[in-house]
């Protein structure tokens, strides 16, 4: 999916709402638990409940890969059940990964050959040639990590150098060598607030990933304040808040109404950028 297509699925649906599929078996209802393959049926469940609502899809690997070759069977069927079903939705995996070059080489392969998702998060801590394998795909998105929602994010992306430029600031600058708005978004957590402002002075046109809004306690209202462009630019993750919202037989129910009281918020919204 090119950032034109993107642009147009969201303001055809009116929403940027992206659901995290962070599916955990403690955390799922009991009714679905004895299925041949429950992370897949209540990925299945979720998806067709929200894609109403929605233009992307974020599973997180490390809900997958901590049940081995299972979970990762799982993951597998989802982004086929997606493609097949649903391909006008943005598909991200969420795996933060990074490495040397040839090592990067080899994840990229592997999520945009084998698996055929769409974007995937990246660490950018060991610079250039960890980040640019990732870039040599057609119509896939590399989504840097720049300024987070965790507690700990601090520790390092706000660092100065000399000059006073933010550590977070200084990925921001340097990947956009690499990357373009075509290809490149960034995640920023929505629990910084006005931090939107700087974001947007070093990347105005980027799409950025914003994780946060809801369990996390982040405002989608300041997201939009200080982080919506002209495109909008924003994809909004919600994933405990979505697909948690019951653990009774009507938890797919329950996880569309959370999904469209956001899509509701995000139109009007989307509707102060169109005037």
């Amino acid at each position: 999916m090119n950032r034109e297509q993107l642009i147009k699925q969201i303001f055809t649906k009116k929403s940027f709402l992206c659901v995290g599929l962070d599916t955990d078996l403690n955390k799922m209802p009991e009714c679905i638990k004895n299925s041949e393959d429950p992370i897949f049926a209540f990925n299945k469940a979720i998806i067709d409940a929200t894609a109403p609502y929605c233009v992307s899809y974020k599973p997180n690997l490390a809900f997958y890969e901590c049940y081995g070759l299972k979970g990762l069977a799982s993951f597998e069927k989802t982004i086929s059940y997606l493609k097949k079903f649903y391909p006008e939705h943005l598909i991200i995996a969420d795996a933060k990964r990074g490495d040397i070059g040839n090592t990067s080489a080899m994840y990229a392969k592997t999520f945009f050959d084998e698996y055929n998702v769409d974007a995937l998060t990246v660490a950018p801590y060991m610079g250039e040639d960890s980040i640019t394998p990732f870039l040599e795909y057609d119509n896939k998105w590399v989504i840097v990590l720049a300024l987070t929602s965790n507690k700990g994010s601090h520790d390092f992306q706000l660092t100065q150098d000399q000059n006073g430029e933010r550590l977070f600031e200084k990925v921001l600058r340097r990947t956009q060598d690499w990357g373009t708005i075509e290809n490149m978004m960034y995640v920023v957590g929505a629990t910084q607030g006005e931090m939107f402002k700087d974001i947007r002075k070093c990347a105005p046109q980027h799409f950025l990933l914003v994780p946060g809004v809801g369990a996390q306690g982040g405002s989608l209202q300041d997201v939009c304040k200080y982080g919506m462009n002209k495109d909008c630019g924003l994809l909004v993750n919600s994933s405990r808040g979505i697909i948690y919202a019951s653990k009774d037989e009507n938890f797919a129910e329950a996880a569309a109404e959370k999904a469209k009281e956001l899509q509701k918020e995000m139109a009007i919204e989307l509707e102060k950028i169109i005037k």
